[in-house]
C-alpha cells in the first residue's frame, strides 16, 4: 500500500497473510470487499426475509422491503467506507451520492419484487430459492450501479 491511508483490513493483512496472497489482496481489494460485505449482507438480508416471511407469516412483498431498507443502510455505509473508498468533500456531494446510491438500490428493489411476485406469489415458488436467485441477479446489478454510476472516481 502507497500513500493511501490504511483500514483495518489492510492493517491485518499487513500482518498475518504471507507476501503473494496480500499482494492479491491488495490488487483486487475492490472486488474482494464487495463480495464480503455483499456475502454479509446477502446473508443478513436472507435470514431476515426467512424470520419474517417463515416465522412471523409477514407477505414475502412487505417482508422483501423490510429487509431491503435494513441491507440497504448497512450496504450503503461499507460499500462508501470500504468497499469503492466513497469519502466525499461536502454534505452537498455526500447527498448526491446517497441519492444515487438509494436511487439504483430502489431499481433493483423493484428488479427483486418483480421476481418474487412472479415466482412466489404468482406461480407459489419455494419462497426461500425464489429469494435466493433474486438476491444474485440483485447482487450483480447493484455492483454495477455502484461500481460505475455511484462510487466512481471523477
Amino acid at each position: 500500500m502507497m500513500n493511501e491511508q490504511k483500514d483495518i483490513f489492510d492493517r491485518i493483512a499487513e500482518r498475518i497473510l504471507p507476501g503473494p496472497l496480500r499482494t492479491f489482496l491488495f490488487r483486487h481489494k475492490m472486488v474482494l470487499m464487495y463480495l464480503f460485505f455483499g456475502g454479509v449482507s446477502f446473508f443478513l438480508n436472507l435470514g431476515l426475509f426467512a424470520l419474517l416471511d417463515g416465522v412471523c407469516h409477514i407477505h414475502e412483498l412487505i417482508a422483501n422491503v423490510i429487509c431491503w431498507i435494513v441491507c440497504v443502510l448497512f450496504q450503503f455505509v461499507t460499500n462508501r467506507i470500504w468497499v469503492f473508498d466513497g469519502r466525499t468533500e461536502t454534505t452537498e456531494a455526500l447527498m448526491r451520492q446517497m441519492a444515487s446510491f438509494f436511487g439504483g438500490r430502489v431499481f433493483t428493489l423493484i428488479v427483486e419484487e418483480a421476481i418474487i411476485l412472479v415466482f412466489i406469489t404468482w406461480l407459489g415458488y419455494n419462497d426461500i430459492i425464489v429469494k435466493l436467485i433474486a438476491q444474485i441477479v440483485v447482487i450483480v446489478l447493484n455492483y454495477v450501479i455502484s461500481k460505475w454510476l455511484v462510487f466512481r472516481k471523477e
